[in-house]
């Protein structure tokens, strides 16, 4: 991997933060395991880096899930949690329902 790919990479925040302050970072074995591990779940997802780090922001930042969240249930990608007053409704229904 290029060095510019791995300051790509840092800038989208899918490396350990800088530990030491100095002209040039090195990357060490936590690092070079972050950036492997980052490309094997891009491969295997088939995403891009900029979504991964993305992906990343909605599990780290509860408004951003939230945002997601709203737009997944408005375009039907996600459902709503069923409430548990909801399935008591529904059970109360359906026992109605039975009765002659």
């Amino acid at each position: 991997m290029s060095p510019r790919m791995l300051r790509y990479r840092e800038a989208l925040g899918l490396l350990p933060p800088v530990r030491e302050q100095g002209a040039h970072r090195r990357f060490g074995p936590e690092e070079l395991a972050a950036v492997a591990q980052g490309v094997e779940l891009e491969k295997r997802f088939d995403i891009s880096p900029g979504e991964l780090a993305f992906a990343l922001r909605v599990l780290s930042e509860p408004a951003v899930a939230q945002a997601v969240r709203d737009l997944g249930l408005r375009i039907g990608r996600l459902q709503a949690p069923r409430r548990a007053l909801d399935f008591e409704k529904e059970k109360a229904l359906r026992l109605l329902a039975g009765r002659p």
